[in-house]
């Protein structure tokens, strides 16, 4: 089990997506690349008001995962992942985007790029779940959902494309 991909995977389900909010935290994210065969994990989070990369916006969560097979690069505001099979749920806030979120997920499959605020993932899931900011608003039935505001997107069945407009 990697601690690395536990951590990854639940900050992923439990915090409230904002790809601005992403790229100014790691716009200077030194390369990294991590794998592991199987993970499973639970715990907390909680950053804020740090001077490392991805470390000075306050946010915090709760999340459970396992999985098998997660792989993933990440370089500036350039990231790779691939997950084999995998369940998680997961909560938490961003004050950055005054945003909360809420997500249970189970997963076959997928393979996601992003490159800055665009963001495509190709895969086979059933997110169910709500994410509300004074911005944004997004909501997944079995994988099926959109988000509009800030930032725009449409998923079918765990596969999808987002961007952000500002």
């Amino acid at each position: 089990m990697s601690a690395k991909a536990v951590k990854a995977e639940g900050k992923s389900i439990a915090l409230p997506s904002s790809e601005l909010e992403g790229m100014i935290v790691t716009i200077d994210r030194p390369g990294d690349a991590f794998a592991a065969g199987t993970y499973a994990g639970a715990g907390t989070f909680e950053e804020g008001f740090g001077d490392k990369p991805g470390k000075c916006i306050p946010k915090a969560g709760v999340y459970a995962v396992a999985g098998v097979g997660y792989a993933r690069a990440e370089w500036s505001v350039f990231d790779a992942e691939a997950k084999g099979p995998n369940a998680g749920v997961g909560a938490g806030v961003s004050a950055a985007s005054l945003s909360a979120k809420a997500m249970a997920k189970a997963e076959l499959a997928s393979a996601s790029a992003a490159a800055g605020p665009v963001k495509a993932t190709l895969g086979l899931a059933v997110d169910t779940g709500v994410t509300i900011s004074p911005t944004q608003i997004e909501a997944k039935v079995l994988g099926t959902g959109v988000s509009f505001g800030r930032r725009m997107g449409i998923s079918l069945f765990g596969s999808g494309f987002e961007f952000e407009l500002w």
